[in-house]
């Protein structure tokens, strides 16, 4: 399989960045003697020449969204080319592994996967055969000595989502400087395939990664750990060594509430070092909902991260999951009015005022009591559980925010007008009069970056 375009590697949606999870299996397979082929379907087309050379065909599914176009790219691989192998790995593999094997797919994995990819060529290499419906999946987390991701066949920087800064925008690059979550928060899909263990990528394979970027233009650079400072110690050690390199170079990253407040200390020099926002999962002001997520916060520590995270002049965009069972009517409303109050409208991407716990296969929230009463059957093929809110006011108001969310994010509408809407849509669900809609136009707004999409 070392001929070119004998192996394809296949990302289709990680929130708009250039994808990492190619860039770093390219690296693996290319030390090891391969010449991949990769391609973004994303942002390019899936070349039926390509997939008609391919004997192996690797799809990357981080992430839910990724997962079902994924699906639809394997169906095609396997219309097109019949015999091709076709791997899914990523986090929504595994979980969704009984689906895919007896479907699309030849071999699944997870985790720390870029060894397990180039022994699963070795081993079609050498003869060997599927994996097979039926055989048992298990994530692989094993150290790994990493490789620089290989960026050079990807598509430009300027094809992905850019930094929106001061009314223009920049060229902007992802790196990881870990991998996996020392947490185990219920909901996320992170927990099940890593069990609480991380790995964090060597300082040198990190800065060359940024000085690949920076060479092809990024201005700033999105550090896409689940939880940057899971190892603080790590994280700043990489943020001071970046900072040398290229000062001028700005970033943001994402932390948890809990270290936030625990490592508040350490904001200031972020700050310094160029830090320009931070995204937190806040999830909800529910204490309740927040005790079932196992979150390890409460709504008061959200408001003093977001007093900290301002008193060291870093913009703070927290995320948020509105639409869970326990999550009350009056809860909803009460978020809206905090936004508001916080002069955080234009810090959040109006879809967060839209997402749905998702449930998908091996999440740790089947194992407790708290979601049964209102679980429903999984869907395979769209894998996910599905679940009922016992409010029919919440499922309403799902569909409407949900359609409202996505019609304006088609449009490119201003933030400030789509929040406006939503809550004009949480109003009228209460049987209150709409308020009118006041904003300056000419307000500062934080940096963020331009895919306003999120799962």
């Amino acid at each position: 399989m070392k001929e070119p375009g004998a192996i394809l590697l296949v990302a289709c949606y990680e929130l708009g960045h250039q994808p990492l999870t190619v860039a770093w299996p390219a690296a693996f397979l290319e030390r090891a003697g391969y010449s991949p082929s990769v391609v973004d379907v994303s942002v390019e087309p899936l070349d039926a020449e390509h997939v008609t050379r391919a004997k192996l065909v690797a799809i990357s599914v981080p992430m839910h969204t990724a997962l079902r176009l994924g699906v639809v790219v394997a169906e095609r691989v396997r219309a097109i080319n019949p015999a091709c192998h076709i791997a899914f790995y990523g986090l929504y593999a595994t979980l969704n592994a009984d689906h895919l094997l007896a479907g699309v797919a030849d071999t699944v994995m997870s985790g720390e996967t870029e060894s397990a990819l180039v022994k699963l060529v070795q081993r079609l290499e050498a003869g060997g055969g599927a994996q097979g419906n039926g055989a048992p999946v298990a994530p692989t987390l094993e150290k790994l000595q990493f490789p620089v991701p290989s960026r050079a066949t990807l598509p430009p920087l300027k094809k992905y989502a850019q930094l929106e800064r001061d009314g223009g925008v920049e060229l902007a690059g992802y790196v990881e400087a870990s991998r996996g979550c020392k947490y185990l928060c219920r909901h996320c899909p992170i927990p099940p395939v890593y069990g609480g263990r991380f790995f964090v990528v060597p300082v040198e394979v990190l800065l060359a990664d940024v000085q690949q970027q920076v060479a092809a233009g990024a201005t700033h650079i999105t550090f896409g750990d689940p939880d940057f400072l899971n190892g603080p110690g790590h994280a700043l050690v990489v943020t001071r060594t970046v900072h040398e390199e290229f000062p001028r170079l700005t970033f943001d990253f994402t932390a948890r509430v809990e270290h936030l407040l625990r490592h508040r200390e350490r904001l200031p020099e972020l700050a310094r070092q160029g830090c320009a926002f931070i995204v937190t999962a806040a999830e909800s002001l529910s204490d309740t909902v927040l005790e079932h997520l196992d979150k390890g916060h409460t709504r008061a520590d959200i408001e003093t991260a977001l007093g900290a995270v301002r008193s060291a002049g870093i913009a703070l965009r927290p995320t948020w999951v509105p639409f869970t069972p326990w999550t009350t009517f009056d809860d909803y409303r009460e978020l809206l009015e905090f936004v508001d109050s916080h002069d955080l409208v234009d810090a959040i991407d109006p879809v967060q005022y839209s997402i749905r716990l998702l449930v998908p296969p091996g999440s740790l929230l089947l194992d407790g009591p708290a979601l049964r009463p209102f679980l429903g059957p999984l869907v395979e093929d769209q894998f996910h559980y599905r679940w009922t809110h016992p409010d029919p006011r919440m499922e309403a108001l799902h569909a409407d925010v949900s359609a409202a969310v996505a019609a304006a994010a088609t449009r490119r509408e201003d933030a400030a007008v789509t929040f406006h809407r939503v809550r004009e849509l949480s109003d009228r669900a209460a049987g209150a009069e709409p308020r009118p809609f006041a904003t300056a136009a000419s307000r500062t707004r934080p940096p963020r970056l331009t895919e306003p999409w999120f799962c």
